[in-house]
């Protein structure tokens, strides 16, 4: 069992949840709960640490059956999942959890690495409803809450995709993560380098693009939503750039009432996915 803070794993965990660079170099992120780390495709795991407490839990069988499919975890460092695990003390991992309460289990996981076209050619599909083929784009989203409400409510709403602007929040920040529940290992995005020129190449693939502008003459829902399209949502304090907005082939407004002068990024986002 793993007790010390200077032990090199407990090191590696530390340096992924604090730097970006850390997830870039060693190209790998940190997932943690119970639900969300039972959720990962057993290709994308590196490691797993467990408190414990968690441990002691799960070879008991005192744990929820709906998220644990396992019977037991027979010895230290295997167990039917099919990936090794570590146990590390209580003490230590409620130091090294990103969370208030934490479950007691994490993973390092493998980023993954889309293209931009895996995001154009996606059409979501469910039985019962039209196939889907819309994109939500990003220009310098800083907020990790509403990068990762933005993601989870992708999936709830069909979306094929995000892409990113360089300057947007990493969307492997472990606030991102965490509030995604789990959608980021099934939303595709693309973290773009330059965001005006992928911009362009969207539109090549006949792409309607509408951002969402306080300059906006039509409303949200006025628009024509057929075919492919997408949706632009900027930054959170200055919104759109002006080249941004330029390419876009409408600027839609949310109307509102009162004094609001604008809706919180993730929220406006929302309300265009479901529009």
């Amino acid at each position: 069992m793993i007790t010390s803070e200077t032990n090199k794993d407990i090191k590696k965990i530390i340096g992924l949840l604090e730097k970006s660079k850390n997830r870039r170099k060693e190209d790998s992120y940190v997932v943690e709960g119970l639900k969300m780390v039972f959720e990962i495709p057993k290709e994308d795991i590196r490691e797993v640490y467990i408190s414990k407490t968690c441990y002691e839990n799960i070879a008991s069988g005192n744990v929820d059956k709906r998220i644990v499919d396992v019977k037991s975890f027979n010895k230290e460092g295997e167990s039917e999942l099919g990936f090794p695990y570590k146990v590390i003390s209580d003490a230590l991992f409620k130091k090294i959890s990103d969370t208030v309460t934490p479950q007691g289990i994490l993973a390092i996981v493998k980023r993954k690495h889309y293209k931009l076209n895996d995001i154009l050619n996606r059409k979501v599909k469910k039985d019962g409803l039209p196939d889907k083929q819309v994109i939500m784009i990003l220009d310098d989203l800083r907020d990790p809450g509403n990068l990762g409400t933005i993601i989870r409510t992708c999936e709830a709403a069909g979306v094929s995709g995000i892409i990113l602007s360089k300057e947007s929040v990493d969307i492997y920040n472990p606030k991102v993560v965490r509030s995604t529940m789990g959608a980021i290992l099934r939303v595709p995005f693309y973290e773009s380098e330059d965001l005006k020129e992928d911009i362009k190449k969207i539109k090549q693939e006949n792409f309607k693009l509408y951002a969402a502008h306080l300059g906006g003459k039509k409303l949200y829902n006025e628009v024509k939503k057929d075919g492919a399209y997408g949706f632009i949502i900027g930054n959170e304090a200055n919104g759109i750039s002006d080249e941004v907005a330029a390419l876009a082939d409408e600027l839609v407004i949310i109307p509102m009432y009162g004094n609001v002068e604008s809706l919180n990024a993730a929220i406006a986002a929302s309300i265009l996915m479901f529009s």
